[in-house]
């Protein structure tokens, strides 16, 4: 064990750039900086990351807090949190680069990015839960006044009808990792999951399928699992193109990330009792949700269904509780992340633009900006998950690994004995349609966006800025390369305790 673990330059960057931009430092330059930084120091990590290594975390290193509680600092990695942390300053980098500074209160703006990113390092390098759960809480805290303060339309209900759900998934979520807390035997109580875990495969903690129920309903609120799903649309077509790219991006990737972390391990007959309960609604954020969002009539709102959609598809992964299945809801969390972030980057650039995202007022835009229509071609085709993007692969390794999951079922017809569907394989079909679903409307809307007579209103319209293109450019290039070479990624995830 170090006695400083590296890991603690990830949250302490944003965290100290955010202080220096409200002491006067010049915001944009001093957030590129530091995400940027923190970057570069992902991937010198990830360069020196120990494969084969016979410890379950590396990095590590643990500052007692409370001893009697068993509450600790602990920080650590394996390949799973490398991977999420890689996400969280892929998607900084690129947030920090589209952003504009505000007029009002500009400073404040870029502290509240970093200090999304500050708490999304936080919660995906630890190893405690409790600090897993309170790095959490503070990113959502300028999720918050993101959204109030300078987001458009009706910022301020989308921003409350966030912190009410988002609050009551958090409150169900302590719950039940109180509840995780009180089923350990006396004197062996703690909120590192390395022990939890040890505990477990011991069969020390006591049967409490509830403690899973109260975790996947925290999670799930979290995440926008069916039907916890309607704060996420209105937050994100409210939100700053920023704002929305981490929490879309980042944060809302810790719910699925935590119930991989925690529940495989530790719960794995619950996963299997509650694995109707838990089909039933993934298929309606494919289905349900995925209808509804072909019906939207503004961009912004049909990528926050989007985005709500395309959890279903890492819930199925998670449900069939197989490596394959397993290894492809860890690679979607990376995917997703990556297109959700250019296509919200992309969306805010219109509307700074426009003024509108209303797909009745838009059309042909791929005569005066030719380069955004580029861009958003190839994130729209990455979020399809069109072959040669990384989403491609995900959603293969997906469907392959629950397909077959659960019991196999046999029937009779005609005295011969026939295989019948089980409940995985029709949420898996399921799935596999949503995939045409998210093909029609992604369709549509380059369609409408680009395409059809051009308002003459539009024909001056200043092409995408430079800085927004790199960034995005960025992101389409490590979809394309992970696309194309998976196994760099499925190294990672393999090597990783789940």
């Amino acid at each position: 064990m170090s006695p400083t673990s590296p890991l603690l330059f990830l949250i302490l960057v944003p965290l100290v750039a955010a202080a220096l931009i409200l002491l006067g430092s010049p915001a944009r330059f001093t957030s590129l900086v530091a995400s940027a930084a923190n970057l570069v120091f992902v991937l010198f990590l990830v360069a020196f990351y120990q494969f084969g290594s016979e410890l379950p975390y590396q990095f590590v290193s643990m500052w007692p807090v409370i001893p009697s509680m068993g509450i600790s600092l602990t920080l650590g990695a394996d390949g799973l949190s490398l991977l999420m942390l890689l996400l969280t300053s892929l998607v900084t980098v690129a947030a920090v680069a589209v952003a504009r500074t505000p007029e009002k209160n500009g400073q404040w703006f870029h502290a509240c990015l970093l200090f999304i990113s500050a708490g999304g390092n936080g919660a995906f390098a630890s190893i405690d839960l409790f600090f897993f759960y309170m790095f959490h809480e503070l990113a959502l805290i300028p999720t918050f006044l993101l959204i109030g303060i300078w987001g458009s339309g009706d910022r301020q209900a989308a921003a409350w009808k966030a912190t009410i759900y988002l609050a009551l998934g958090s409150f169900v979520l302590l719950l039940g990792l109180i509840g995780l807390y009180l089923i350990q035997p006396d004197g062996m109580r703690t909120f590192d999951l390395r022990a939890i875990i040890g505990l477990a495969d011991a069969g020390f903690l006591l049967p409490a399928d509830w403690v899973y129920l109260l975790l996947l309903i925290g999670f799930g609120i979290l995440v926008s699992l069916f039907p916890f799903h309607t704060w996420a649309p209105q937050a994100y077509a409210s939100a700053p193109a920023p704002a929305a790219m981490l929490h879309a991006g980042v944060l809302k990737k810790f719910g699925l990330y935590g119930l991989i972390r925690i529940a495989v391990p530790v719960f794995p007959e619950a996963v299997v009792v509650f694995g109707n309960l838990l089909l039933v609604m993934l298929v309606g954020n494919i289905l349900y949700v995925g209808y509804i969002t072909i019906s939207q009539r503004k961009l912004d709102w049909m990528l926050g269904y989007s985005s709500v959609m395309h959890m279903g598809y890492i819930f199925l992964g998670f449900a069939a509780l197989g490596v394959l299945s397993l290894t492809g809801a860890s690679l979607m969390l990376f995917a997703h992340g990556l297109s959700i972030a250019a296509l919200f980057a992309l969306s805010g650039e219109l509307r700074e633009r426009t003024g509108t995202l209303d797909f009745a007022e838009l059309g042909g835009f791929a005569k005066p900006m030719p380069a955004f229509g580029l861009l958003f071609g190839f994130a729209a085709f990455a979020a399809i998950g069109l072959p040669g993007f990384v989403g491609f692969a995900g959603e293969l390794l997906i469907f392959f690994g629950s397909f077959v999951g659960g019991e196999p079922l046999m029937g009779a017809v005609a005295g011969r004995e026939i295989f019948l569907l089980n409940n995985y394989q029709i949420a898996t079909i399921c799935a596999v349609w949503g995939v045409v679903i998210s093909a029609v409307y992604m369709l549509r809307a380059y369609r409408r966006v680009f395409f059809g007579p051009l308002n003459d209103r539009w024909s001056e319209l200043p092409e995408i800025s430079a800085s927004a293109r790199i960034a995005v450019a960025g992101l389409i290039v490590v979809m394309l390369v992970t696309g194309f070479f998976p196994g760099l990624l499925i190294k990672l995830i393999e090597s990783a305790q789940i």
